[in-house]
């Protein structure tokens, strides 16, 4: 299926959502991740504001704040993403896409200085390939070279295909996948 078509048919699969199954799924999903050896070794994680009923990352952060974490979240600029601290929920505001994002006086942060990163899409396959919404902002953004940290795809789980998607040359691959009801760990190519 292309990638165009897919992406429209899991964007209104999950636009459709019910609310209580979007608040379990969510729930299962940072669960999930919270068990992560990834996320309980990282000293400072990227998050994303959670829109059209992607899987929330509410409770991550408060794990992170309670635990001392840095945290960082996206703000688009331009063509370009950037990561921005934040220290406190409120501190978010509606940006680009009417996404919240942090503060716009806050510092810039690249790829290089997070130690996990939580990346969003529409669709993951088994390989860690992902579909986003076609902008390419995360791909431009994860091709830092000196970035180490670990790649993580969060969605629900009919959001994973066990079809590949075709990955692009500028795509990057995710290291793992977690979804409400399992984590995928991909072989790492050496």
């Amino acid at each position: 299926m292309p990638k165009t078509s897919l992406r429209s048919q899991l964007l209104a699969q999950r636009r459709v959502l019910d609310h209580d199954v979007w608040r379990a799924s969510s729930l299962a999903a940072q669960l999930n991740l919270l068990s992560l050896d990834e996320y309980a070794q990282a000293e400072c994680i990227a998050l994303y504001a959670a829109t059209h009923n992607e899987i929330d990352t509410g409770l991550i952060l408060a794990a992170a704040f309670q635990t001392g974490k840095r945290v960082l979240y996206p703000a688009v600029c331009g063509h370009q993403m950037v990561f921005r601290p934040v220290e406190r929920i409120e501190a978010l505001q509606k940006g680009t896409f009417g996404i919240l994002e942090p503060c716009p006086t806050g510092v810039d942060h690249q790829a290089d200085e997070a130690d996990l990163i939580l990346v969003p899409g529409v669709a993951f396959d088994l390989t860690g390939h992902r579909i986003g919404y076609g902008k390419g902002f995360y791909d431009r953004f994860l091709r830092h070279p000196d970035s180490t940290a670990h790649l993580v795809g969060l969605c629900h789980d009919f959001q994973l295909t066990e079809v590949p998607i075709r990955a692009d040359v500028h795509d990057i691959p995710m290291e793992i996948v977690v979804t409400d009801t399992r984590i995928i760990r991909i072989p790492i190519e050496k």
